[in-house]
């Protein structure tokens, strides 16, 4: 499994422009009519495959989608649009489906979900996270796997809006957690927000047919306790963990989703874990759903 270099983005051509007029778009956020809160989830996502495959993992995705009230539209912080010194969000009508990945069957290629954008929410989006950080719009990206591979299982009639967050990689661990507590106010604009990551993850370590490293299983039991126990700032710097984070995130880009779905959590949010085991030896795949 060829991963592409996850700083390419930053190299592509873009004509990306900054969001104007934002307190007219202030205006707009505060005329959005007010919904109870939504749910929200950090979905482990692993290999491609699982988009086409009937497993453990496509199923509970599929029971998901079942169980859930259709939102608005749906926000996903994918680990797959990784930018540097910038953060981005999709603004195009109809978002094209990426295939970010390479050495799969063709039929994976195949693949598209045709959901429709959300420009009208990116803007908002954009609004609400000023008092952090600049968002430029974005109409290159599109959907990566990080977020059609599982919402194609969860749902597959594609009807519902989709926007993507990236992810600046320049900034700290405490910047995307900091974020995270911004996108809380969507959860009340029936905005479903994703979060779509591993909690462990090294390509490099990958084996088909074998259990669990050690430290795949160390470093999972580590932050679910740390979960359990509400303990965010452990979360959070996760590095202060050592070698033990460098095996189990050479590059970290697949954990850094979930600190956005922990930051947008409220207290009073229950969490419940699905898919919590692991997958060739070196990927957890561990969720979280929020309610």
């Amino acid at each position: 499994m060829k991963r592409i270099d996850f700083l390419k983005t930053t190299a592509m051509a873009s004509t990306s422009l900054p969001f104007m007029q934002l307190n007219a778009l202030g205006k707009l956020n505060k005329e959005l009519k007010t919904t109870h809160k939504m749910p929200m989830m950090f979905v482990g996502h692993g290999t491609p495959l699982n988009a086409i495959l009937d497993n453990n993992f496509s199923r509970k995705w599929k029971e998901l989608g079942n169980q859930l009230e259709t939102p608005q539209a749906i926000l996903v912080i994918s680990a797959h649009w990784i930018t540097n010194k910038v953060t981005k969000v999709t603004a195009m009508k109809s978002p094209k489906t990426i295939h970010d990945f390479g050495g799969f069957p063709d039929e994976l290629f195949q693949q598209q979900y045709p959901a429709p954008g959300a420009p009208e929410m990116s803007k908002i989006t954009a609004d609400i996270l000023q008092h952090k950080t600049a968002v430029v719009e974005d109409f290159e990206w599109g959907l990566d796997h990080g977020t059609w591979a599982i919402l194609k299982p969860m749902f597959p009639k594609a009807d519902v809006p989709v926007y993507q967050l990236s992810v600046d990689y320049s900034q700290p661990a405490t910047f995307h957690y900091e974020l995270g507590k911004e996108l809380n106010k969507l959860r009340k604009k029936g905005v479903l927000i994703i979060g779509s990551g591993n909690i462990v993850h090294n390509l490099s370590k990958l084996r088909n047919g074998i259990p669990a490293y050690d430290w795949t299983k160390e470093f999972d039991s580590i932050i679910a306790k740390y979960i359990d126990d509400r303990n965010f700032n452990g979360v959070v710097n996760f590095q202060k963990l050592g070698h033990l984070a460098k095996i189990a995130h050479p590059t970290y880009d697949h954990f850094l989703p979930l600190l956005y779905t922990l930051g947008a959590m409220d207290k009073k949010d229950e969490i419940t874990y699905f898919n919590d085991s692991f997958d060739l030896g070196a990927i957890s795949m561990r969720s979280l759903l929020f309610q």
